[in-house]
């Protein structure tokens, strides 16, 4: 009752997670999300509901915790972390639960958590498997190393994973229950931490040994698999290492700092090389939903390419007439081989133009991929030195549908 618990990401992972520690009766629950419910993310973040599409997910999972147990105190971040906000938000609590879905903030969460001192319960799932791992556990100063110093996510991941493997549950799809399993476990995780005598004094006179309280870094790796030999899901742990003496975080000579995390040193979305960052683009390569239509509906276009960068999973639910599938992650491949065997960009297009100045337009979901499949296009010369217009649709296929047709199936 007297604990504090911070869940970061009210989606997936955070639903589940949030409606096991109110109903086990947290005294103080504080999450951290600046999304809105959409319908499709009914299917997996199950604290949310039809009647809250919409509403702010903070909102709409204290709602639903509210039903569920009344009396915790329910803290609500209606914003997404940043470097810039990251300690002050996490300082006054005592266990961290990172439910987020992308690896530069899972980084910033646990450098924060290493220098103020708070264990971390981390998992993560995408399409029929999950994972979960505590960290910091129990919490050790920053720079002491030994058999007892729990290891922090870096210890763990020293590198992150490729751009091109980088996908979240909305880009990738994720099977759901798998997802609710992962925040399941989370809530026991943070539960067991609270209980545990890391938090508990010993009553008196009691002996407590300084390796009872030590949690063996374990990796928990959740898969479902129909095509299994050893049936449809499967559970694995395997044993992590304790904290690295040359960790960039927690080991003995790292330099980071809570003032240096705020000022951008280390940038976490460069650091993950994330694919999912808008680029900047000139308003002349950028072309409205709206308008996009109007100009193709009167011709002024003419004959164009419309490249749909999404995963063949969302193009097959619907696309705009005349669109040709060329999936983001592929397309970072098929242009990183050509710039290094020196092929020719041309192969990057599906279909080659009677003219080779015919405009190349490029769409993805939400706007984001879109603009850096246009600087690439551009980087490897397909713009014709400035000849061929080369641009993407601002907002992407949720745009198309807001702006121009809104029966169009957004997934």
């Amino acid at each position: 009752m007297n604990a504090k618990v911070l869940i970061i990401g009210a989606g997936g992972l955070g639903c589940p997670a949030a409606q096991y520690l109110a109903g086990a009766g947290v005294g103080t629950i504080g999450i951290v999300d600046g999304d809105s419910v959409e319908t499709s993310n009914l299917h997996r973040q199950v604290a949310h509901a039809t009647k809250r599409v919409g509403m702010l997910k903070v909102d709409s999972l204290i709602t639903h915790l509210i039903e569920i147990n009344p009396l915790p105190v329910y803290v609500p971040y209606r914003f997404d972390l940043t470097p810039q906000n990251a300690a002050q938000i996490i300082k006054p609590w005592d266990v961290i639960l990172d439910c987020t879905d992308n690896p530069a903030t899972r980084y910033l969460i646990s450098d924060v958590c290493v220098l103020l001192g708070k264990p971390l319960v981390s998992a993560a799932s995408v399409q029929k498997s999950g994972q979960l791992i505590v960290l910091n556990c129990p919490p050790t100063p920053q720079g002491v190393v030994n058999k007892k110093a729990a290891p922090c996510y870096r210890c763990c991941f020293k590198k992150p994973p490729p751009p091109s493997a980088q996908t979240s549950c909305g880009e990738a799809g994720i099977m759901g229950p798998v997802v609710g399993m992962m925040g399941v476990a989370q809530a026991g995780e943070a539960i067991k931490i609270l209980v545990s005598q890391l938090h508990m004094p010993p009553k008196e006179g009691e002996e407590v040994s300084p390796e009872k309280n030590l949690v063996q870094p374990t990796l928990l790796i959740y898969t479902y698999d129909l095509n299994s030999a050893i049936g449809p899901y499967s559970f694995r742990a395997l044993k992590m290492g304790g904290r690295k003496k040359d960790c960039f975080a927690c080991g003995e000579n790292s330099t980071l700092t809570l003032d240096g995390i705020k000022s951008g040193n280390p940038n976490y979305v460069q650091f993950c090389g994330n694919m999912t960052q808008s680029t900047n683009l000139a308003p002349e390569d950028r072309i409205t939903a709206t308008a996009y239509n109007e100009k193709r509906r009167n011709g002024e276009l003419g004959e164009h390419i419309l490249l749909d960068t999404r995963e063949k999973e969302h193009f097959s639910f619907g696309s705009i007439p005349g669109a040709v599938n060329v999936p983001f992650s592929k397309f970072l491949v098929k242009a990183s081989s050509i710039k290094r065997e020196g092929n020719s960009p041309a192969e990057l297009l599906p279909m080659q133009p009677a003219s080779d100045e015919a405009p190349i337009v490029v769409v993805c979901r939400r706007g984001q991929d879109s603009q850096e499949v246009v600087e690439k296009l551009k980087e490897l010369g397909l713009d014709n030195g400035g000849k061929r217009k080369i641009m993407d649709i601002v907002g992407g296929m949720k745009a198309w549908r807001d702006e121009v047709d809104p029966d169009f199936p957004f997934i």
